[in-house]
């Protein structure tokens, strides 16, 4: 094992954060706290792992008890072969936060993480006292509309890996031993400043989804997409407050979430690609604080 990647070794970079590991929901799910307050959990997206919040955690740590949680299929977390539907891996951190003894949690997600976060807050409302969702929200029935091919002059970056990752088996033979190509693919193409996220961050990544099991789990999050748009048409509105803080998301949130929420802010990162953790982490932060108050 590539030592300095571990979480024993990157948690060293983070003063008063430690690494837990708890089973909830029939798996494991490796977590990492510090900081005193109010319960603030921070969910990362795909191809990230805990490690997106490394910026930010410190500075949310002075004003609240911090929770970044590895999801169901990513990173020291369990990789079991399902229960990959975004309303069951809100099941694993609704049992978390039971077993935390916390009576109810601020919550936020980046990416994959915010569809987590949202159903959350969706299928426990007395547990969620306000809600931030990071650049994308929870898919619904727009997403069938996406293009299966790139628009001719259209201003856009085309999300091939959406598709990509809906198949089963092949994604995870090719690429194993591979994934740090599609990572470094990934990250040139979704950030502005290239300089935000350095090598070392991007092998932390590569390391945690390079095995067979990491692909295929986290490829299990977009091939439950189908039933995450079946879900959400059973949801009641949101009546917790809710942020929403884009940056090239900005559009899909200020599209997306009036439909779903009663008590909505919306917020524009600038000059930010998709990974506003890693461009834009003083913003992001202030943003997080002033919301939570």
């Amino acid at each position: 094992m590539e030592m300095q990647y571990s979480d024993e070794e990157l948690i060293k970079s983070l003063p008063g954060f430690k690494n837990n590991y708890t089973e909830v929901n029939g798996t494991t799910l490796h977590y990492v706290e510090g900081g005193n307050g109010e319960p603030l959990i921070l969910l990362p997206g795909w191809p990230e792992t805990w490690w997106a919040y490394h910026k930010v955690m410190p500075e949310l740590a002075t004003k609240y008890h911090v929770i970044v949680i590895d999801l169901r299929g990513m990173g020291s977390s369990g990789k079991p072969s399902s229960g990959y539907d975004k309303k069951n891996m809100a099941k694993d951190v609704y049992e978390l936060v039971i077993k935390l003894g916390y009576k109810s949690i601020n919550i936020g997600g980046h990416d994959i993480g915010a569809h987590v976060a949202f159903s959350f807050a969706a299928n426990f409302p007395e547990r969620t006292s306000k809600l931030i969702v990071l650049d994308t929200p929870h898919p619904d029935a727009g997403m069938y509309q996406l293009p299966m091919l790139p628009m001719l002059g259209a201003n856009y970056l085309y999300p091939w890996w959406l598709a990509f990752n809906q198949v089963k088996e092949l994604p995870e033979q090719l690429l194993e031993g591979r994934m740090f190509i599609v990572i470094a693919w990934i990250f040139k193409n979704l950030l502005n400043d290239q300089n935000s996220m350095d090598e070392f961050d991007k092998a932390i990544y590569a390391f945690a989804y390079d095995s067979n099991d990491g692909i295929r789990a986290s490829n299990a999050w977009y091939q439950a997409f189908p039933q995450d748009i079946e879900d959400i048409k059973a949801y009641a509105k949101l009546n917790m407050p809710v942020i929403g803080i884009g940056a090239t998301g900005f559009e899909m949130l200020q599209n997306m979430l009036p439909n779903y929420t009663t008590d909505l802010q919306l917020v524009k990162v600038e000059d930010s690609g998709h990974f506003m953790l890693a461009e834009k982490p003083r913003e992001t932060a202030n943003y997080i604080k002033e919301f939570l108050g």
